[in-house]
């Protein structure tokens, strides 16, 4: 992974894969905005979080300090694409609610950011705008939301606005997704979209 830096003539967009099971059903969904990006004419950094060695936050609060994190991990290759990114799209499964364990170690993993706005007082950048993903099976009577708010609180803290995003439930075994045709073609359009509104457009 390459960081594009922000400003380059393509637009920057980076696709976080938050599942710990690849090619399922939201890292396909993933894939189609990803295809939705390129035919566009934008840059689509793919992010696979489950293989990017990111540890837990540690609550030892030495980014208040710094507004930089001490664990020497797979993170200090995301924070830089975290920075040179002009939009994001998170694509994650619900489990029990909310968010995969690896992929809500990476949110946490982005309290530097919250250190540097909050306590460090620094001047936050640009807003960016943001896509959520969201694929959950059945069963659950608690939906979508956790994982939403979850997602939407990093965003808040990264200066992101969510500005698209889709929610698909039902789909369970990883070939399930592949015969919902529309919901693929919605992630699409919302990658097309992505890099319109990255643009300013």
């Amino acid at each position: 992974m390459t960081a594009t830096p922000r400003g380059s003539s393509a637009v920057n967009i980076l696709c976080i894969a938050g599942s710990p099971r690849r090619h399922g059903n939201s890292e396909q969904l993933l894939d189609s905005c990803i295809k939705g990006i390129a035919g566009a004419g934008g840059h689509a950094e793919k992010l696979v979080v489950a293989e990017s060695g990111i540890s837990p936050c540690r609550g030892c609060n030495a980014c208040s300090s710094t507004g930089e994190c001490v664990v020497v991990d797979g993170m200090r290759a995301v924070y830089p694409l975290i920075d040179a990114a002009d939009a994001f799209v998170v694509a994650s499964p619900v489990f029990f609610a909310t968010v995969p364990a690896v992929l809500k170690a990476l949110y946490d993993r982005c309290q530097p950011y919250w250190a540097r706005r909050h306590v460090l007082h620094e001047e936050p950048g640009p807003r960016r705008p943001g896509a959520i993903l969201l694929v959950r099976g059945g069963g659950d009577p608690y939906g979508f939301q956790c994982a939403e708010w979850t997602t939407r609180s990093v965003f808040a803290v990264l200066g992101v606005d969510c500005v698209e995003q889709l929610k698909v439930a039902g789909p369970d075994s990883p070939s399930d997704i592949g015969r919902r045709p529309e919901e693929l073609e919605q992630a699409h359009g919302i990658g097309e979209r992505m890099v319109a509104a990255a643009a300013g457009g």
